[in-house]
């Protein structure tokens, strides 16, 4: 099949379906190898880096998705009139880094951390599909295990949770030292 026609599929395929969909998925729904979706992949990518060009291919881990350039994000919230983008609070940053950093981590771990409940903040960031349960830790009543989603990744700007800024181990222990402090006072 000629690369021009693969794109055509897999760009169909992406505008239908809205959401990322994995290498190994196209490449079985088309018939074809992994390289030639990576191949077509590429080709589809610089065609829509023309500034001309309204939405971007991205590719998130080892998937593909068709989304909107940031630039026209504006427009898009003025056509809605009701913006999805979540406004996270304090709390709900600071429970998403810990989220972020020690994943898998369970509630309770995520609680020491803090100091404080996280039910709320954990809840909003489900419920804004940032967070999701991603398994059970083999321990007793089973706690659930929380990670990122690729809505994190997206909206925080990382292709994988390797991408993200890595904390310097010398502050690490600045912050463990202040927050023992804290709690002795």
């Amino acid at each position: 099949m000629e690369i021009n026609k693969i794109c055509a599929k897999i760009e169909a395929i992406l505008f239908s379906v809205g959401e990322s969909v994995e290498c190994s998925r196209l490449a079985d729904t088309l018939g074809i190898t992994k390289n030639e979706v990576k191949n077509a992949a590429k080709e589809l990518k610089k065609n829509y880096e023309n500034d001309d060009r309204g939405i971007q291919l991205v590719e998130i881990e080892d998937s593909y998705q068709l989304v909107t350039k940031p630039e026209f994000y504006e427009d898009l919230v003025t056509i809605a009139k009701n913006p999805k983008k979540p406004v996270l609070t304090d709390a709900v940053m600071e429970t998403l880094s810990v989220i972020a950093y020690r994943q898998p981590v369970t509630k309770s771990d995520i609680e020491k951390i803090r100091g404080v409940s996280s039910d709320h903040a954990v809840n909003r960031l489900i419920e804004y599909n940032m967070v999701k349960e991603v398994g059970r830790l083999n321990a007793p009543g089973r706690p659930i295990l929380f990670g990122t989603t690729e809505e994190f990744l997206i909206r925080f700007g990382f292709s994988s949770v390797d991408d993200m800024p890595q904390i310097d181990p010398v502050k690490e222990e600045d912050f463990k030292a202040e927050a023992e402090v804290e709690i002795t006072v």
